[in-house]
């Protein structure tokens, strides 16, 4: 599925060790998330979203947001004809939402109770 630009869930142990030159001292990976080839993560202290850019993927972009800074998020549950949830986030000072696809075997509504836990804080 992964083909089709929808995420699927990645082992947080796995994630912890291929981004570990990320993360703080102590962060922890709670949940991860791989689309294609970009990596949503969700740690103890904040999101992190890894954009490759380019047709080789070298180029690679890594936003990091303190869940501080998300003002409110939405998720949009798979219809019976779209088999894909859909994550929006916004940010303080930002009108536009960042926004992901998830394939109907990733459970949207963990991703919310994962991002709920964190921003709710």
């Amino acid at each position: 599925m992964a083909l089709f630009g929808n995420a699927h869930t990645v082992d947080p142990a796995k994630a912890q060790q291929d981004y570990a030159r990320l993360l703080g001292h102590g962060e922890q990976v709670h949940a991860a998330f791989l689309l294609i080839r970009d990596t949503i993560l969700f740690t103890d202290r904040r999101l992190i979203l890894v954009d490759k850019q380019g047709i080789t993927g070298k180029k690679t972009e890594y936003h990091s947001v303190p869940y501080r800074s998300i003002s409110h998020f939405a998720v949009e549950t798979a219809g019976h004809f779209d088999l894909d949830a859909e994550l929006k986030i916004w940010i303080s000072g930002s009108p536009t939402p960042i926004q992901k696809t998830f394939t109907k075997g990733v459970d949207i509504y963990e991703v919310q109770a994962i991002l709920t836990q964190f921003v709710a804080r």
